[in-house]
């Protein structure tokens, strides 16, 4: 089928719906050779957008939370067999749940919903099925599976609103593809999240034509077919290893000879949908070639994304262990898009894939037999942090077969085929590093090492050495508080030689993709700001349109293509650059149609949008074969952080479009820990911040990156270390027992003796062989430093068993060299000290400063002491600050000295596997220097490495060290000459919403800023989360190296984190953000930084914003700007950077508290207010008693502050509550930061002019005086005033209600009420959502509607949440935990107003804005809560329904209405009002909790929803009781407010200052300045005989017309604590509030659930006709036994009449009467069914069906089970008028779901009673074939008349009505062994008697015959003797 269902290849590839309209909506037509919907005819079609491809779920979190995944199971049509049992079963996750089992039905209708909750990762869970399977209950298990249909959870979840609603699933048979539809199920599915709305399954009105063709959800093309994923799977490299060399060590000491072998076992699976299929395992090979082909079979096409290709270790005992998973996902591989050129559409391709190499990344390589703690990273989830190998494979897609066997071998042709695909070039990657800060390894040297894929890996030891790594490197102190690498002007460099596949033309085309895309996001990031900032219209155009230009000239970039003879292209690539092509084309033509269509700045950027999406969408390379680039961070042994760069981003390329964006650039690198470990441990510091440049590309084009290098000059050293060790006696020596060659490499692995370096052909020496000591031994500490922070360490160590005492050493540095004392540390010339030595408690130590650690030379401090700890030490510091300059010139040049006594270069360690440190101590055995020697190249290209030459070694000492040793690599360094001094400014000014770090909710931050080798500190702020800093903090004289001008355009990052000072323990960590600070190379230049806010992040979540800017200066002679400023010691922000201020008023409305928690374990009674903005604090006066009244009695505060001008620099408004309690104790209780004021600001109420009556109008447009009472009338009323007239009404059409029309009647008496029947509140209520054959005589009537809105009451747009008057805020304590729950500790009420105050102040103050307000004293009020109904309850009995109840909860009021629970139903019908009497404020939350009644435990809450009763009392838009649409004095909408609309009118005008009202005799009116005549409102006499009088009607024509909430019903989504934020369901309720001081109130609705009445159905079955002759009798004659059966389909108790035997033509006779009693609801033409689910059931479940009658005819047999002839079902409200005569009784009688011929339906309960032929049929097949008539007699009787005129069953008594005579049946219909007579006479002889007599005639003659031949001889011979 072509047509145009919802097909998944279309639907779900993220494109969004095309809006057509259908030419027919009847039923789809069904092919009868396929099975299949043909298509119709569509009209208008309209591309919306077109995305291709489906979208993928991207950067999924793996932390679990907490999800709910919703089915319904509404019904099935068309399934397969006729007669059958069907049963749904639903499996989602492995978790199963199955519907009712429906009786004889191929069209069961369940409605049943199924809840499974998951606390799982959001990155786990779409991975998961969801299944739906239809089984028939009949037959055996084995083969009951009618049909099914799967997909994946994400697939759900990528629909709109995360699920799909009322879709009809096409089902199949998995096993038996080709046999087509085996039936449709109709479902809703969705999946809901933390916070996410579920969306209703009720069925929308619209829907009930139910259209199944448009809704139909099957896998795209047409049908499933059946299909194969060849995966050839031809061989895999650079495996890890895996298993121990445990038995190798046995094995190579008994001496069994054998090679060394590699440890790993590798065997591949590839999996898809469920399914897998797993190669032969290779042993001892880490370099498989498999050569073999996996096949796994699928329905294509399938619903399923990802294809996973696992690589596992087989293991003889445990488990087998994962080595690596790629995950592919099919979208990317295959495309759906559409069918053919025709539809300017690209066309589809099947999933094809390589040969091409897939990565597989995950832990780190190297093995140990410890478990890994980075298992997870192996099976896909989270960053992989190092390659594990590649495969190379290829995948192929054939449709039309399933595989016979899952494994085959290659053949040879496709080996040979698949060579040129792996044919190598050389590439080299190269690392220059510029600086390496914020350094968090101190215990050992740190160096970096760079790798691609296992090249440059230096803990593997199967590849060639390279310079892959920096040289190893002790931090240094940058003396405030980080640690930073001193390379100095010798930056250290690595380049790494490898081998790939050349796929440059794959690598370059994504390139150009992802630069078309970072300048589209730059440009429309560009076109934001200009809109945020509200540019004039005419700007902003510019900026779209050469943004439209800009995209225009991209999109038309030519893409690259493969050279022949250079890369080796496939068939993916060919598929994947035309539907990019395609797809850059079509958005080229779209922009240019866009530039010229385009009105609306806003909708031309959600265009602009969608290209972003499809240009994402499209760059992507799922051929990527290059493995990624890693920079590991190791010190010591240890891989201790990571970065992990796409190859793609660093590849140099000719052509400048398709360089990678990163190649060669200046970059910055926050490295990472690996795995989850950092986060779940929440490990606050970063491991190490890196300046870098990359640069891959092949071999012979690496002099692009030396052209790159002009800052610099790059030179390479050959390197080797000296060492030497201590024996007692002779001193330092090479010689004794050094454990390491006497020269070797760093690790001491190989020897590296002087001599035998060998320069490397094309190489030569220049200069000899100098000691080059470690960076931080001449690293001079305080350099650039105005300020800097002395350190000392105090040592103590004790024996086991005795107490502590100074250590040996008892002062040391950081790194364990011997220091003086603190107290003799001598102070350098020209520094003063600041403070005194302190112990810094900031780290992980206990409180008096103390570590422990068992040895101080390994290092391993802790906080915690043990009695194995020998050692502990603390930190002392103390601040010095630089004064003067000429004494520490002198100072230097000793230094220096210092340096070159320093040039010995000596390292010293006790051993050598332990800390090297710069100065001899008594335990030190080894020492070690490092000699350097420079080489310069003389041949351009030539390898750098050395050939080590040996002499004399034995050739038989098999030594690997010396394999390894022959190659040794060189250092390389980038060398400056000199650096560039500059000097940063960092003007922090203020923060805001900053996490809380104490317990009282409150922190006391202060920020820490890095900047290359500096950091400094700003001043804390006590208890704030809003501090306001204003501080300049300064960077002297910095050291950069490089190109000025380069520095310029890719400045370094200033790192900035924020903590919270604690006096105890460590600060805690709030949150961090970068900032990028603005390059002056010219002091003088004009530009000033502008302040901007950074978002603040601390891990995942948000934590807060900064106001900062930052310049960097270049000191390049000229001066610099004065410095800010200062206030005591700290600099100012100056001033042309910090923001312009202007006077301004705050008004604060303070109108009380609610719901405070109790602090400290007593109650909060008698709270005050502290509100503090820009540093200027108002506190309220104290309420005296919360539990009286909860209002403070003086409500408005005023602040005439300074504040900035712009909003952007606004400071927060803190509001803190504090509790006043004894002994003068004021603890703060609970805060809240409000953010901005923005939405307070508002224009000064200017000085009210003296008007006249009729002025008010202008008043009110001005927001006249009154303030916070005035009401702008509404845009609508305005409008009004300028048309005259007829059109009044308009404001009413924003309401979708009836309008009345009514006339104007004079005076009339009160009529008398008129009360109908049927029309009850829920006609109301049905009429209103749209439900209208519920309420058909309603509508009939015309009678008013009501509001029914979706969500609550105070999310409806007009309502703004009730805040008009005043708002809620939310106060908050305590630190913020991420896990906790909600830390909400009470509610303040009030509200602000912000306006501009004049300049000077003596000018006059503007009026305040806040008058007129309403008292404030406690109000008692009658409530009354009508809940309706509930909706989607989540079910809590494992039945899958509740037994739910209401429960009302009011301040110490509680209402259970447990008696009246809804058993079995999570759509329970309530109907009921409750009424309770509250004093407002004081109990104002009303809490409507649904519970689950259970008997023998605890019931439990469903969930509950809240309602704020006092926003609704206090808001202007008066929520106390919804105005109704008329005015009735009787009947269904009789008036029930305590005041009747003429008081609310001038109410309104008083409480607003409106003149009026003024009524004109009782049909007119004057409000304000407009005249309302009631004829407008009613041009016709209302219908409604109820009316009230015309001044009422008048003026509540008038308050419609006026913002106030109408009548209606809210629904209101219910929650519970277990799983917050995950809907439970949802109540229809309304709540009206009737103060008690306005009078007693209107009588209630009445909203009863309406209730079902008692029907008999009598059907009389009179005769069959034509029925299939099923059986053949003895005699051979076509017959059959016929029988009738029947009942009511959901009563299911069936009744039969006796058996018409041996009907011979068809035909039965057997006046039979049925008897069916039901209860029906007639106003909305449901059957409700009443019964037990179990024997063990304690209630009946109610359920509401369509009164289904199933009529069936039977063929009967003794010894067999009885064959199904026919059926027929009838629908009792609309079934198929009866044919008169049998001859005109066809099939095409009754209605279809296929035929779609329209057929005449009538209602038996209209019509009463029915008589004629109805067919029977059967669709065994398929496809309906008649299998007889019946002719039948149907009456529906009510209870009472069917007692007034009793009729029995079948022929019993009473018979009557019609009496009933026993059936004329022919003689020949009987049983025939019950009547062996009637055999004999009606079968045997009536069939055979012509036999029976011939044989008789036969027998006499015979007889005679032998008589005479008997006799004859005798009688002759006495003949002859007596002749």
């Amino acid at each position: 089928m072509a047509g145009k269902g919802q097909v998944l290849g279309e639907s779900l590839l993220g494109e969004e719906e095309e809006e057509e309209e259908e030419v027919d909506p009847g039923p789809p037509q069904i092919d009868p050779a396929t099975g299949q919907v043909i298509p119709r005819p569509k009209k208008k079609k309209r591309r919306v957008n077109k995305m291709g491809r489906r979208k993928l779920l991207e950067n999924l979190s793996n932390k679990p939370t907490d999800f709910q995944i919703r089915v319904k199971v509404l019904e099935a049509r068309q399934l397969q067999g006729g007669n059958i049992q069907p049963v749904a079963k639903v499996t989602v996750a492995n978790q199963t749940k199955q519907t009712r089992v429906k009786k004889s039905t191929n069209s069961p209708s369940w409605n049943e919903a199924f809840f499974f909750n998951f606390k799982k990762s959001p990155a786990d869970l779409m991975d998961e099925l969801v299944e739906f399977k239809v089984f028939n209950s009949k037959k055996l298990r084995s083969d009951s599976l009618i049909g099914s249909f799967k997909c994946d959870v994400g697939m759900v979840y990528l629909e709109p609103r995360h699920s799909f609603l009322h879709k009809w699933l096409l089902l199949s048979d998995p096993e038996d593809t080709m046999s087509g539809a085996k039936g449709y199920l109709k479902v809703c599915v969705c999946v809901i999240g933390p916070g996410d709305e579920a969306p209703s399954f009720k069925p929308v009105a619209s829907e009930e034509s139910d259209d199944i063709e448009s809704n139909l959800l099957r896998p795209a093309g047409v049908q499933l077919q059946p299909a194969t994923f060849t995966l050839k799977l031809y061989r895999a490299e650079d495996i890890p290893r895996m298993d121990s060399a445990f038995m190798q060590g046995v094995k190579k000491v008994f001496g069994i000879g054998e090679e060394q072998k590699e440890l790993v076992d590798p065997y591949f699976v590839f999996s898809f949908a469920g399914k897998e299929v797993q190669s032969k395992i290779m042993y001892n090979n880490d370099h498989p070639d498999w050569n073999q082909i996996l096949k796994i079979g699928i329905q294509f096409p399938s619903m399923c994304e990802r294809l996973k290709f696992i690589v596992r270790d087989w293991d003889r005992v445990t488990d087998d262990d994962t080595i690596g998973t790629n995950i592919l996902a099919t979208s990317l591989i295959s495309s759906s898009a559409g069918s053919g050129p025709e539809d300017d559409q690209f066309d589809s391709f099947l999933p094809t894939f390589g040969p091409s190499f897939v990565n597989f990344y995950g832990s780190t390589r190297e093995y140990s037999d410890l478990p890994d703690e980075y298992d997870d990273l192996n099976l896909g989830k989270g960053e992989g942090v190092a390659y594990r190998g590649r495969a190379l494979v290829e995948i192929q897609t054939t449709l039309g077969e399933l595989p016979e066997v899952p494994v085959e071998d290659i053949n040879n042709d496709d080996i040979l085929r698949v060579q040129k695909f792996m044919r190598r070039r050389k590439y080299k990657l190269h690392a220059a590093f510029l600086n390496a800060t914020m350094v968090s390894a101190i215990d050992a040297p740190v160096e970096f090492e760079v790798s691609i894929g296992n090249y440059g890996n230096k803990l593997d030891e199967n590849t060639a050495p390279c310079p892959s790594t920096t040289q190893p490197t002790n931090a240094v102190f940058d003396g405030c508080h980080y640690y930073f690498l001193p390379w100095s002007g010798t930056k250290p460099c690595v380049v790494v030689e490898s081998s790939w596949e050349d796929i440059s033309f794959r690598l370059e085309g994504l390139n150009l993709l992802l630069k078309i895309i970072d300048t589209l996001e730059a440009n429309i990031e560009q076109v934001r700001i200009g809109i945020k900032a509200k540019l004039p219209t005419p700007e902003l155009a510019q900026l779209l349109i050469s943004l439209l230009d800009q995209l225009e000239q991209d999109c038309r970039k030519k893409l690259p293509e493969p050279t022949p003879g250079r890369h080796v292209s496939n068939e993916l690539d060919r598929l994947t650059r035309d539907y990019r092509e395609f797809e850059l084309e079509t958005i080229a033509n779209n922009v240019i149609k866009l530039k010229t269509s385009a009105t609306d700045v806003l909708e031309a950027m959600a265009e602009v949008e969608n290209y972003l999406q499809i240009l994402k969408n499209i760059a992507k390379e799922p051929q990527n074969s290059m493995p990624d680039v890693v920079i590991w961070m190791i010190s010591g042994d240890k891989r201790l952080a990571y970065y992990r760069i796409p190859a793609n981003e660093v590849l140099w390329s000719q052509n400048p479009d398709y360089i990678g964006r990163l190649c060669g650039r200046l970059q910055t690198l926050q490295l990472k820990f690996p795995g989850l470990k950092a986060e779940k441990e929440k490990v606050s510091e970063v491991p190490a911040m890196l300046r870098t440049k990359i640069w891959l590309g092949l071999a012979n084009e690496d002099d692009a990156w030396h052209r790159m290098q002009t800052e610099g000059e790059l030179a390479v050293y050959a390197e080797t270390y000296e060492n030497q060790c201590n024996i007692p006696v002779v001193g330092w020596t090479k010689k004794g027992p050094l454990g390491r060659p006497k020269w070797s490499d760093s690790q001491g692995k190989c020897s590296l003796p002087r001599e035998s370096f060998e320069p490397p052909p094309g190489w030569r020496w220049e200069g000899d062989w100098y000691v080059s000591p470690e960076l931080s031994m001449l690293f001079d500490k305080d350099a650039g430093h105005k300020t800097y922070m002395e350190e000392c360490y105090e040592m103590h160590s004790r024996l086991p068993g005795t107490s502590w005492g100074p250590a040996t050493r008892p002062w040391t540095d950081v790194k364990g060299d011997e220091m003086a004392p603190k107290d003799s540390v001598d102070l350098p010339p020209g520094w003063v000290w600041e403070d005194v030595w302190q112990i810094d408690l900031s780290r992980a130590v206990d409180e008096e400063g103390w570590e422990y650690c068992v040895e101080s030379t390994m290092g391993g401090y802790g906080p915690v002491e043990k009695r194995y700890h020998l050692c502990r030490r603390r930190r002392w510091v103390r601040t010095r600050k630089l004064v003067e300059d000429a004494k520490q010139k002198k100072h230097k040049l000793i230094q220096e000295k210092k340096i070159e006594e320093a040039a010995e270069g000596w390292e010293y360690a006790p051993l050598f596997n332990l800390k090297f440190h710069a100065t001899e101590r008594t335990m030190d055995m080894v020492r070690r220097r490092r000699w350097h020697r420079k080489m310069i190249c003389e041949k351009k290209g030539a390898d750098c490495y050395f050939a080590m030459k040996f002499e004399g070694k034995k050739k038989d000492e098999d030594d690997k060290e010396d394999f390894n040793a022959a190659y040794a690599a060189p250092r390389m360094f980038l060398t400056f000459k000199k650096p560039f001094k500059y000097q940063m400014r960092a003007y922090i000014y203020q923060a805001r919403d900053l996490l809380a770090g104490d317990e009282t909710g409150l922190s006391d931050p202060y920020a820490r800023l890095s900047f290359l080798t500096q950091s400094s500190v700003t001043e804390k702020k006590e208890k704030s989360l809003c501090p306001t800093w204003d501080q300049t903090l300064i960077f002297e004289e910095l050291e950069i190296y490089g190109d000025p001008r380069a520095i310029e355009e890719n400045p370094p990052e200033v790192m900035i984190e924020l903590f919270d000072y604690d006096k105890f323990g460590s600060n805690e960590f709030l949150g961090r953000t970068k900032a990028v600070p603005m390059v002056k190379l010219d002091p003088a230049d004009a530009r000033m930084p502008v302040l901007q806010w950074y978002p603040i992040s601390r891990g995942q979540e948000d934590g807060g914003e900064l106001l900062a800017a930052f310049e960097l200066f270049l000191l390049a002679g000229s001066d610099l700007p004065f410095l800010p400023p200062k206030k005591g010691d700290l600099f100012l922000v100056p001033n042309g950077i910090r923001p312009v201020m202007q006077r301004t008023a705050i008004e604060v409305l303070c109108w009380g508290v609610r719901n405070m928690q109790k602090f400290q374990l007593s109650a909060v009674t008698s709270p005050s207010i502290e509100f503090e903005c820009g540093g200027h604090v108002q506190e309220s006066n104290v309420i005296k008693s919360t539990k009286k009244n909860p209002n403070f009695t003086e409500n408005i505060l005023f602040f005439d502050v300074m504040l900035p001008r712009e909003e952007l620099y606004m400071p927060p408004m803190n509001i803190r509550v504090r509790d006043h309690r004894q002994f003068g104790r004021k603890p703060t209780v609970g805060i809240h930061v409000l953010k901005s004021l923005e939405e307070f600001r508002c224009d000064p109420v200017q000085a009210e002019l003296a008007e006249d009556d009729d002025g008010v109008q202008g008043g009110l447009v001005n927001g006249g005086r009154g303030g916070e009472h005035v009401i702008d009338m509404p845009a609508e009323e305005r409008k009004v005033e300028r048309k005259s007239g007829p059109q009044i009404g308009q404001p009413l059409k924003s309401f979708p209600q009836l309008e009345l029309p009514a006339l104007f009647r004079g005076k009339q008496e009160e009529p008398d009420p008129v009360v109908d029947e049927e029309i009850d509140w829920w006609s109301k209520y049905y009429a209103s959502t749209g439900q209208t054959h519920k309420c058909k005589k309603y509508i009939e009537k015309g009678q008013d509607k009501i509001e029914v809105y979706q969500t609550h009451l105070e999310d409806v747009d007009f309502t703004n949440g009730f805040s008009d008057f005043c708002s809620t805020f939310e106060l908050q304590r305590g630190k913020d935990e991420e896990d906790e729950e909600s830390s909400v500790v009470g509610e303040f009420k009030g509200g602000f107003k912000v306006y501009p105050l004049p300049p000077d102040p003596n000018d006059e103050m503007p009026s305040k804005v806040f008058t007129n307000l309403p008292s404030s004293t406690p109000e008692e009020c009658i409530v009354r809560v009508y809940v309706i109904c509930g909706i989607d309850f989540q079910p809590n009995d494992t039945s899958g329904l509740a037994d739910p109840y209401i429960e009302i909860i009011l301040g110490n009021k509680k209402i259970s209405d447990r008696d009246n629970y809804k058993p079995n139903t999570i759509d329970p019908v309530f109907g009921q009002m409750f009424e309770l009497t509250t004093m407002l404020p004081v109990q104002k939350d009303l809490t409507i909790r649904i519970k689950d009644y259970d008997i023998i435990s605890s019931d439990d809450v469903i969930g509950e929803t809240t309602i704020d009763l006092e926003n609704r009392y206090l808001s202007k838009v008066r929520a106390t009781c919804g105005l109704q649409k008329s005015y009735c004095i009787a009947g269904v909408n009789q008036w029930r407010d305590c005041i009747k609309p003429r008081q609310i009118l001038e109410n309104y005008c008083k409480q607003n200052h409106v003149s009026g009202p003024h009524f004109y005799g009782n049909n007119s009116v004057k409000v304000g300045k407009k005249i309302h005549n009631l004829a407008d409102y009613e041009p016709n006499k209302p219908v409604d005989p109820n009316v009230g009088p015309a001044d009422e009607r008048l003026a509540l024509h008038v308050l419609h017309t006026l913002p106030m909430v109408k009548e209606h019903v809210e629904t209101r989504p219910l929650f519970n604590p277990i799983q917050p934020g995950i809907e439970q369901g949802k109540i229809q309720m309304w709540v009206d509030i009737f103060p008690k001081s306005l009078g007693p109130p209107g009588p209630p609705f009445n909203i009863e659930a309406r209730k079902a009445k008692d029907y008999v159905l009598r059907i009389i079955i009179w005769n069959t006709v034509d029925v299939v002759l099923d059986e053949e009798s003895i005699t051979g004659e076509k017959m059959s036994d016929i029988y009738v059966k029947g009942w009511v389909s959901g009563i299911d108790e069936k009744q039969k009449t006796d058996v018409h035997y041996r009907s011979l033509d068809g035909e039965g006779n057997f006046n039979w009467r049925f008897i069916f009693p039901f209860s029906y609801v007639p106003a909305e033409q449901v059957m409700e069914v009443r019964k037990k689910e179990h024997f063990w059931s304690l209630d009946e479940t109610v359920q509401h069906l369509q009164p289904n009658i199933v009529i069936q005819v039977w063929d009967n047999d003794k010894f067999s089970m009885d064959d199904f002839l026919g059926t027929v079902s009838l629908n009792l409200n609309a079934m198929p008028m009866p044919a008169k005569k049998a001859s005109s009784c066809k099939v095409s009688m009754l209605p279809d779901i296929t035929t779609g011929s329209e057929v005449k339906l009538v209602s038996l309960f209209e019509q009463k009673r029915l008589r004629g032929f109805w067919p029977v049929y059967n669709d065994d097949t398929g496809t309906r074939t008649l299998t007889g008539k019946v002719e039948m007699e149907m009456e529906l009787v009510s209870v009472e008349e069917a007692e007034e005129r009793p009729a029995g069953q079948g022929q019993e008594e009473p018979n009557m009505n019609p009496k009933l005579d026993p059936p004329k049946r022919p003689e020949t219909s009987f049983l025939w062994f019950t009547s062996p007579w009637k055999t004999l006479r009606y079968i045997i002889w009536r069939n055979y008697k012509w036999y029976f007599i011939g044989f008789l005639v036969l027998l006499l003659i015979l007889l005679l015959v032998f008589l005479f031949l008997y006799s004859f001889p005798g009688e002759v011979s006495q003949w002859i003797v007596n002749g």
